[in-house]
């Protein structure tokens, strides 16, 4: 019997297929989400020195009034927070790593609301 893949599994492989080709430099740092059932991750990376330059997610404390942290709405929010703490460190420009997710849905509300806030990517 043939057992399939789990799709997180393909999931990672397809990451680790596009960080091959990506990566954050200190003048465009990288855009990296992670996403689970209950809640979603940004982060902002200078790969060359290996540091996190901005975070935002769901589980902040100016996000806690949220009616779902699961939705849309909130990783609309996240986008916003990103984008803001990023302008906040002097950083415009960004790489996108979706990390192997469709850009689709919560991802693509993320990167929309990050660019209506100034992002370039």
């Amino acid at each position: 019997m043939i057992k399939k893949k789990s799709r997180n599994k393909l999931r990672v492989g397809k990451h680790q297929r596009i960080r091959r080709k990506l990566s954050g430099t200190e003048e465009t740092p990288r855009l990296c989400i992670y996403k689970s059932l209950n809640h979603i991750y940004a982060q902002i990376i200078d790969d060359q020195k290996g540091v996190t330059l901005a975070a935002a997610s769901t589980l902040d404390k100016e996000l806690s009034d949220l009616p779902s942290r699961t939705n849309i709405e909130a990783a609309k929010e996240v986008g916003s927070r990103i984008a803001a703490k990023a302008q906040e460190k002097g950083i415009t420009s960004v790489v996108f790593d979706r990390s192997g997710y469709k850009y689709h849905g919560r991802v693509a509300a993320l990167a929309d609301a990050a660019r209506e806030k100034g992002l370039q990517f």
